[in-house]
């Protein structure tokens, strides 16, 4: 799995440090929400729809980034929902290229 650190990220998270230790995103299924404000979070799931994309283009991340920042709706919950919806709309850009 692609590693990603919080310097290669775009913009700049809170940390629920609280909540660190928790589980988080590995993979499909995972029905527990996905906190989308949480830099714990983000980093675990960009690194899984970066897998799954076959990119480690910084480029792709920030466009991760911007969907799940300005385009991902807010009934987009689960993780597993963010990570289709990131996957399947990444994909769609890229094919547009």
């Amino acid at each position: 799995m692609i590693m990603i650190k919080p310097s290669d990220l775009k913009y700049k998270y809170p940390r629920d440090i609280a909540r660190r230790n928790e589980p988080k995103f590995a993979g499909k299924p995972d029905p527990h929400p996905f906190n989308r404000d949480d830099l714990y979070e983000i980093l675990p799931m960009a690194a899984a729809v970066m897998d799954a994309l076959g990119s480690d283009d910084g480029r792709v991340l920030h466009m991760l980034e911007d969907l799940l920042n300005r385009d991902m709706p807010r009934f987009v919950e689960t993780r597993e929902d963010v990570f289709d919806f990131l996957v399947g709309t990444a994909r769609e850009l890229l094919d547009e290229e």
